[in-house]
């Protein structure tokens, strides 16, 4: 989109709501391109099937985690494979289901006639005649339960099986590939730990600490520790010096610190990645924060599970990132050293 566009939506299209579901301003949604989409089930209703298996097993074994589809979630499963019969242009290169959204990977290869959207909306609507015809009962037959096993209250009268809209990811070097087509299959399992562990995996809002009001994910009791330091590393130092801080700061880390800081300068990332590394507990103050349907991504998923991590923002969820401005660099550094106050109360209300 050229600069006269992009200026105009800022000028008439009000101010940008944080939304996962915006598309790129930059992209034309035509041309060659791989693309991570997101589709929900409206109300989150678990209509494509059952999460079953065990977290801790392994893939490929009878209990590795896994969605058992429901006669729906087969049905959209194959319409979703379906999409190159209708647009040839498109190859789609990974898909996984969840009981009440999907995620599946698309590559363009060749230009569209359309935009993307209207692929999507192409899909959806074929699932919505399959979600008709499996909840609506013949005319001639007496109503039976659906197969879905959602609510009465949920089957009449008809509603649409998607909720508007979509949300994607575009990728920008093939690096992340193999990240999303881990993070895809890795769903199931992530899904199992979650409802196993909901205080460490599920966001929380109004958490106030000190003088400030956040929200995050992760083990709040590492607000509670006896022992918290936190992690202050100036930008002069390089070499010798920084490996001797470095050693210094995973020395009270492993005589029980709880280490804080928003690892701004190369130090506090060196600091804080270390102690990470190491399996020690962290609490990392962040910029941007979290939504209702938030949650940690890649290790730091599994380092909230085992309760190693807390993720904490005094600032809403922005979708967009925006470069960190001194004052925010300034105010993170003191919120570090405030939670390590002896001082520091952890209420929520």
């Amino acid at each position: 989109m050229d600069e006269k566009k992009v200026e105009a939506k800022r000028r008439f299209a009000g101010q940008k709501i944080p939304t996962m579901k915006r598309r790129d301003d930059y992209n034309d949604y035509h041309g060659r391109r791989l693309y991570m989409i997101t589709i929900e089930v409206e109300g989150r209703r678990p209509l494509f099937g059952q999460l079953a298996g065990v977290a801790e097993a392994a893939d490929g074994s009878p209990d590795a985690p896994r969605i058992v589809f429901s006669p729906l979630g087969r049905a959209v499963h194959d319409e979703w494979c379906n999409i190159p019969r209708y647009y040839p242009q498109i190859e789609v290169m990974a898909l996984q289901m969840m009981p009440d959204h999907l995620h599946g990977i698309l590559f363009v290869r060749e230009t569209l006639p359309v935009h993307l959207s209207q692929v999507i909306t192409g899909f959806k609507t074929g699932c919505n005649r399959l979600y008709k015809a499996a909840t609506e009962p013949q005319p001639t037959q007496k109503p039976q339960p659906s197969v879905q096993a959602a609510a009465p209250s949920q089957q009449a009268p008809f509603q649409r099986l998607f909720s508007p809209g979509y949300n994607d990811l575009l990728l920008k070097n093939y690096e992340e590939l193999g990240k999303w087509k881990n993070y895809l299959r890795d769903n199931p399992r992530r899904l199992l730990m979650k409802r196993a562990k909901p205080e460490f995996l599920r966001p929380f809002f109004n958490l106030r600490l000190g003088s400030h009001v956040y929200n995050g994910i992760g083990n709040r009791s590492l607000l509670s520790a006896p022992w918290r330091q936190a992690v202050r590393a100036s930008r002069r130092l390089t070499g010798q010096a920084l490996e001797a801080e470095v050693a210094r700061y995973m020395a009270l880390a492993r005589q029980g610190a709880v280490l804080i800081s928003p690892a701004i300068s190369p130090g506090e990332k060196l600091v804080m990645r270390t102690a990470f590394d190491a399996g020690l507990p962290t609490v990392v103050v962040m910029c941007n924060g979290f939504t209702p349907l938030s949650k940690p991504k890649g290790e730091q998923f599994y380092a909230c599970a085992d309760g190693q991590l807390l993720m904490l923002s005094a600032w809403e969820h922005q979708n967009q990132r925006q470069p960190l401005t001194a004052y925010q660099c300034q105010q993170m550094n003191l919120m570090a050293i405030e939670m390590a106050q002896p001082t520091t109360q952890n209420r929520q209300p």
